[in-house]
This record gives structure tokens, sequence and C-alpha cells, in this order.
């Protein structure tokens, strides 16, 4: 019985390590975002998970959706960084006030020591995205170079069709409309003291008028207390003057 149940364990781990090595074998490349909302700024990570087919990676070149103009690329170690520009058909004004006339299109890393086919990387874009692209998805396609053969992350899905169906889906960002926020009062409004505060305030007054009025008695008790000695001296002294 011990025997049986050491095969069945080790059927199951050998079925655990081959349905482990395929998924990782179909990883795609992705694309994610903390935050994705239109008009928003935002950081853009493209991952990649694994080689071609086993070799390592050497270069990947990820394109930047039409609409986004401006790309500030992550500088990373291992790779030298390059924006690729296209001229755009007509300048336009970004919200700095400054006329574009060029986009930056591609952003291509090239490895100075190749990514092994066994380790995966990431490569963050920050960019403003589109400000009419709430309920869209925005895709970056990415050509991963390695030193055998490329992968080109590179087709789009049809209408109503599984990304997933897809041998190499380009990485996708779903981005999510901008909140309206017209009509909210967000300003903090000036602070007015509380009930408790006004209470305490009152009470501390009553407090500092009963002790100011209980001086006043103590002082005025002693006055008197004074003048009877005093007088209770000057009547003491009459009685022991001798008489003439």
């Amino acid at each position: 019985m011990k025997h049986r149940y050491s095969a069945l364990a080790a059927l199951f781990g050998a079925a655990a390590l081959t349905l482990g090595s395929a998924a990782v074998a179909h990883a795609h490349v992705t694309a994610s975002s903390d935050s994705a909302v239109a008009g928003g700024y935002t950081v853009v990570t493209l991952a990649v998970p694994h080689g071609c087919d086993g070799s390592a990676t050497t270069a990947v070149a990820i394109q930047v959706p039409e609409g986004i103009n401006s790309v500030t690329p992550t500088r990373n170690a291992l790779y030298t960084v390059e924006k690729v520009m296209e001229q755009l058909p007509t300048p336009i004004t970004d919200a700095h006030g400054n006329e574009l006339t060029e986009r930056v299109a591609q952003v291509v890393y090239t490895a100075t020591t190749p990514l092994p086919d066994g380790q995966r990387d990431a490569f963050e874009l920050s960019m403003q995205l589109p400000a009419d692209a709430g309920d869209t998805t925005l895709y970056f396609p990415t050509v991963q170079t390695c030193e055998q053969g490329e992968s080109a992350w590179v087709e789009l899905p049809a209408d109503g069709q599984d990304p997933h169906d897809l041998d190499l889906p380009a990485p996708a960002l779903a981005v999510a409309p901008a909140v309206d926020t017209h009509g909210h009062d967000h300003a903090t409004p000036t602070a007015s003291p509380s009930a408790h505060d006004e209470h305490a305030s009152e009470g501390g007054h009553d407090s500092h008028v009963a002790e100011a009025g209980s001086s006043n008695a103590v002082g005025i008790a002693a006055l008197v207390v004074g003048s009877l000695g005093l007088l209770a001296g000057l009547v003491a002294l009459i009685r022991v003057r001798p008489r003439a």
C-alpha cells in the first residue's frame, strides 16, 4: 500500500510539473497599471515572463498607442533604452502650451546582458492617457527579440474574440472613464468651535469669575479680622493704662 501511495504521489508530481511548465511556456507579455483613468497620468508596466522557445531575450520593442504623445521610460540597469519618434500629421499643443510636431511611437529596451529564458523582467513607461480613452482598451504591441528568433506579441482580438485564444496577443490595458467631480465642493470648511469647546470656554470663564469672587471675599474677611484685632488691642491698652 505504501508503495502504491508513493507511485501516485510521483505521478501527480510529474503531472504538476508538466502543467506548470506548459503554463510558463504559454505565459503572455502583459501590460498593467495601478490607475488607468482616461486623461490621467500613470505608469504602465510591460512584463516579459520568458524567452523565445527557450532562447534568452536580447531586446524588447514596445509600440506606443496613438493618442499618447509623450512617454518617459524608466531606466533599467541591464538595458539601454531608446525612444523612437515619428512626425505628427498635424502639430498639437500639449497641456503646458508647447507645440508638438512629433510623438514617441516606440520605446526600445536593448539588453546589455541577455535575459535568460527562465527569468522575467518588467519595463515601466510613464505617460498621460488619452482623455477620450475611457471604457476602451489600449494595446501595446511588443516585439521580443531573442538570441535565436523572436516573439511578436502584436495580435489584436477581433470583435467579441477572447484575447486568450490568440497565440501572441498584444499586451492590453483597460482604461476607466474619468470621474466627473464637477459641482462637488472639495474645499475644507473653516473650523468653528464645537459645542464642547464653547461649553468648555464658557465653563472656563465662569471658573475665573468664581475664583475672582472667592479671592475678594477672602480679602474682605482678612480686612475685617484685622480691624477687629486692632480694636481689641486698643481696648486692652485702655484697660491696663494706670489712672492719674
